[in-house]
């Protein structure tokens, strides 16, 4: 590698844990240099000579870090994305990237005038079943499409102990929980939709928030996509159902990324990013006398490890990174309004 990015965490909770820190270290362009935790010092029994700061600004005014990644509350990612861009960082930010796309749009201003660079981490555009369904748009495999259909289902009646998704602060709320995921990966393939129409609801009994919602977007040429995420099916449903001239697909979400990583499996593991064979989906093509023709398709392998890559020829290289700033300036409107 070129050089090495000496990179800061503000946080050391799950996704500290399992999204962030395991890449870093097995990436061999990044250095995890340093970590914020304010309580429990427990960043170093995973990486002895990681540097822990008792807060955000002591971190910030670290001036070997190049990298801070902003994985802190819902709530805080503006300020605190705006706070390092001004202490000189180029910075990678968890979904949801700001509230609105006007907070958005000034911190991609913001490190435009600091000369600084802004990634947003959109890590499930690197899942094995999106990658498969993606590929599949991408040949054509089923004609012109015409209904697709992505979803994210969960079973959580009871009101969850973290409170900056449960209560009424900026980024709160399923849609920006789950939302962020969905709208990445249509948008990244789809593009801006024409329109959009968006319903909310509130099922758990004392919600403050909302924990369903259903997004019908609208593409050229009568492309109708649906995303959609309840934390109520007891019974989850399919993950990505489409359906095109030629025939339809139906995927079960079945990435293996995160139950690996919890359980210790690494990026740099053979059997990471493998799904299970029980997990292929289901393409059904009708040929041109009318008849069915059925097979399973097994998923792409997967690793959250690429997108890493992608930050680190964006930041040496001055390669394009993935995610687009109109990308996620169009996700927000949508989640915003």
């Amino acid at each position: 590698m070129d050089r090495t990015i000496k990179t800061g965490l503000l946080a050391y909770g799950m996704s500290g844990k399992v999204f962030h820190a395991p890449f870093i270290a097995a990436h061999p362009g990044f250095e995890l240099l340093a970590v914020t935790e304010r309580h429990d010092k427990k960043a170093h029994t995973d990486y002895p000579e990681i540097k822990s700061y008792n807060t955000i600004e002591e971190l910030l005014g670290d001036k070997n870090i190049e990298l801070v990644i902003v994985n802190t509350p819902n709530f805080t990612h503006f300020d605190y994305a705006k706070k390092a861009l001004l202490a000189g960082k180029h910075i990678l930010v968890e979904k949801p990237f700001a509230a609105t796309s006007s907070e958005a749009q000034e911190l991609f201003e913001l490190a435009l005038d600091m000369g600084k660079k802004v990634f947003v981490y959109q890590n499930r555009r690197w899942d094995s079943d999106f990658l498969t369904v993606k590929k599949l748009i991408k040949e054509e495999i089923l004609g012109k499409l015409n209904e697709v259909h992505f979803r994210f289902d969960r079973y959580r009646n009871a009101i969850g102990v973290k409170s900056f998704k449960e209560e009424l602060v900026a980024a709160t709320g399923l849609q920006y929980d789950l939302g962020p995921h969905l709208l990445d990966q249509v948008i990244s393939v789809f593009g801006k939709p024409l329109s959009f129409y968006k319903v909310l609801g509130k099922n758990r009994e004392n919600t403050k928030v909302d924990d369903y919602f259903s997004i019908h977007l609208k593409y050229p040429n009568d492309v109708n996509v649906f995303v959609h995420a309840n934390m109520l099916v007891a019974d989850v449903q399919p993950a990505f159902v489409l359906h095109g001239t030629n025939g339809s697909f139906v995927k079960n979400r079945a990435d293996v990324q995160e139950d690996q990583l919890v359980k210790g499996v690494t990026p740099k593991d053979e059997e990471y990013g493998i799904e299970a064979p029980e997990n292929e989906g289901l393409l059904t093509l009708v040929d041109s006398d009318g008849n069915k023709i059925q097979q399973k398709l097994s998923s792409e392998p997967a690793n959250y490890l690429q997108l890493f890559e992608s930050l680190y020829q964006a930041i040496v290289n001055e390669q394009p990174y993935p995610v687009k700033e109109q990308e996620i300036i169009s996700q927000l409107e949508i989640l915003s309004s």
